[in-house]
């Protein structure tokens, strides 16, 4: 079915179970890590592979990009249906408050892990390094900086909106802009998306191409490119449910973003050094400007590309992918201590990387739907973070029903 065809009233179940994918690729993502032939991560496996930080890559290129994308969507979408003041609350009690409530726990749950592994590495006290001076610059804010920035990108949706709201009462800065959106859906689109994140991290002091947008996971200000790439996703996002019809017509144009995905991120790919990540900045300006040219189409390129499979794979009912588009926000909170737990569980098992890669992923998925189902969709948790509590049983018709 074409998004075309879908009533505005109707939920678009391709985009919502996209949104829970890229949020539960996060741990497939991390689980990589402790594989990558030159170790980045805390948990450096005896298993390594070029394949793996070469996914790790694929899956960093769009993910992020296509979550704030979709999340652009449906705030705008959220707007129409709550209001100003609805929207807020809303965005209050989701966002904020898990980010408020969760961040101590999970801070403290992988500093933990650290220290366990440590022991196990046979470090002391002594052999730690000295602890940092934290400030507004310079806070740890985990795999919880994403919801910290949806903040930021509502507050700037709300801003440049009212101005809008207020001034185009006959709606004719809404249709230019509506005309404006239809102009970038197409094979030249990510061009010029792609153009202001390609400025962005060129302009970035001491780039690691390997890793594109760099992860704004410290500090209360987020980079530059961060900001550029992310907020634009948001904000195009944004202007797309105005004009949902033009889903459709990304859908369309899906096989010419995949092949303009994979010929970028190649690209991308080999000007980075190759999947055996080169941490060091790069150096020469040339090489710099064509690795954040094809960075910035890639990006853009292959977050239409999942937009538009999503939309012709996933766009009918499914009660499976409802339930793990709900319980992805569960287990995106809760996973990064829980894969690096098992990493450390799994670090020296003689046997290949896929193998482990599949134990931790796979029982850490285990572990959080568990916990998922137990303790938070059936409780006022449940409400709390996906906005309705599912009872744990279907109420049961009355037999002897005076209606009858």
């Amino acid at each position: 079915m074409l998004v075309s065809e879908i009533d505005r009233s109707e939920r678009l179940h391709g985009l919502d179970a996209l949104r829970g994918g890229a949020l539960l690729l996060g741990v497939v993502l991390h689980g990589l890590m402790s594989f990558f032939p030159t170790q980045i991560w805390i948990v450096g496996d005896d298993q390594r592979s070029v394949w793996a930080s070469g996914l790790f890559f694929v899956i960093h290129l769009f993910r992020m990009t296509t979550f704030f994308l979709i999340a652009g969507l449906f705030a705008h979408m959220m707007l129409g249906r709550a209001g100003v003041w609805g929207f807020v609350k809303n965005r209050l009690a989701r966002i904020a408050a898990p980010l408020a409530v969760f961040w101590g726990p999970v801070l403290t749950a992988i500093v933990v892990v650290l220290i366990w592994n440590a022991g196990l590495q046979g470090m002391t006290a002594a052999d730690a390094p000295p602890t940092p001076q934290y400030d507004w610059t310079n806070i740890p804010l985990t795999h919880l900086w994403f919801l910290w920035v949806l903040l930021i990108f509502y507050v700037a949706l709300l801003i440049l909106r009212a101005p809008f709201v207020l001034l185009d009462r006959t709606g004719a800065w809404g249709r230019v802009i509506d005309r404006v959106t239809a102009g970038l859906i197409g094979p030249w689109g990510p061009f010029v998306l792609g153009a202001p994140l390609a400025l962005a991290l060129w302009l970035q002091p001491n780039w690691i191409a390997f890793f594109g947008v760099p992860t704004p996971d410290a500090g209360l200000i987020p980079n530059t490119p961060a900001l550029v790439g992310f907020g634009l996703a948001f904000g195009f996002g944004a202007l797309l449910d105005r004009r949902r019809d033009l889903l459709a017509r990304i859908q369309a144009w899906w096989a010419v973003y995949l092949g303009l995905a994979i010929g970028a991120g190649a690209t991308a790919l080999m000007l980075a050094g190759g999947p055996d990540p080169h941490l060091v900045p790069v150096a020469d300006p040339a090489t710099k400007a064509m690795t954040a040219a094809a960075f910035g189409v890639a990006t853009y390129a292959s977050a239409f590309a999942a937009m538009a499979l999503a939309l012709r794979i996933f766009g009918g009912r499914s009660a499976a992918r409802r339930y793990v588009a709900d319980a992805s926000y569960w287990i995106y909170i809760v996973h990064l201590p829980l894969v690096m737990a098992a990493q450390v569980l799994v670090q020296d098992w003689a046997m290949p990387w896929p193998v482990k890669l599949t134990v931790v992923v796979g029982g850490v998925l285990a572990a959080a739907l568990a916990s998922y189902e137990l303790l938070i969709r059936h409780s006022f948790m449940g409400r709390w973070l996906n906005g309705r509590r599912v009872p744990w049983r279907k109420p049961v018709p009355n037999a002897f029903s005076p209606a009858e």
